[in-house]
């Protein structure tokens, strides 16, 4: 796959996983770039430059969301997360505090406490980048946040979560390997996924999932708009038919 938008080799260290934002144990960050390539793939098929509404049903700690809205927040006015283990659902709400100033100066504060207690170089280069995203969201207005506790199969808990709102794009990272929580019934929870997904989409939302060779991703109800593959990822972008 070639790159149409991310192409220039940029220094994401700061968005490093666990430098400034939290990391989730034995979640791996998704890469800065790949996520910023199909974000603006999203982007391209909008009919309008208007801020979006950006969503994840299966966001962890929400880093790859936080990113996002870090590199594009000038095109993006909401952002929005979901999972069903509570506690990356308390970890995905302090990743997008750090979208606000208070919160990026009170995790700022938090690293300078721990550089003064043990002074590793870790810490002194996190303080770093913790001034650099400040100096990039200076420019930016905050977007609104939210985050939520609800399964990405369960199209009822979705729509309680949003509160009757509908996403303009949503993108994610599924599951891979043999998750107990990542099933449904029928042992297809890709397309129970996209079922439940339709109950918070627009005709003009676009869906982008990333997924492993093991999963395939098909349902009569979203149209396909493209897919490419980057390494063991698979990646589709799907519109509502």
């Amino acid at each position: 796959m070639s790159y149409k938008f991310a192409t220039g080799q940029s220094d994401y260290s700061d968005f490093s996983s666990g430098r400034v934002f939290y990391s989730l144990p034995g979640h791996p960050a998704f890469p800065v770039r790949l996520a910023s390539e199909i974000f603006q793939r999203c982007l391209a098929t909008r009919a309008t430059t208007a801020p979006c509404a950006l969503y994840d049903p299966c966001c962890g700690a929400a880093y790859q969301l936080s990113v996002l809205a870090c590199l594009h927040g000038d095109r993006i006015g909401e952002v929005i997360g979901s999972d069903i283990d509570e506690k990356a659902v308390a970890l995905a709400a302090q990743n997008l505090a750090l979208l606000s100033a208070e919160g990026l100066d009170q995790r700022a504060r938090q690293i300078a406490g721990l550089l003064a207690q043990y002074g590793k170089t870790s810490h002194q280069e996190a303080l770093a980048s913790a001034d650099r995203l400040r100096e990039r969201l200076a420019g930016q207005h905050p977007p609104r946040t939210g985050v939520f506790q609800a399964s990405a199969l369960d199209g009822a808990a979705l729509r309680q979560g949003m509160g009757g709102k509908t996403i303009d794009i949503v993108l994610t990272d599924v599951p891979y390997g043999q998750h107990s929580q990542w099933q449904d019934a029928d042992g297809n929870p890709m397309r129970a996924m996209l079922d439940a997904l339709l109950g918070i989409l627009s005709p003009t939302s676009v869906v982008a999932i990333s997924h492993d060779k093991a999963q395939k991703v098909s349902h009569e109800k979203y149209q396909r708009l493209e897919h490419f593959q980057v390494g063991k990822r698979r990646v589709v972008i799907l519109r509502p038919a």
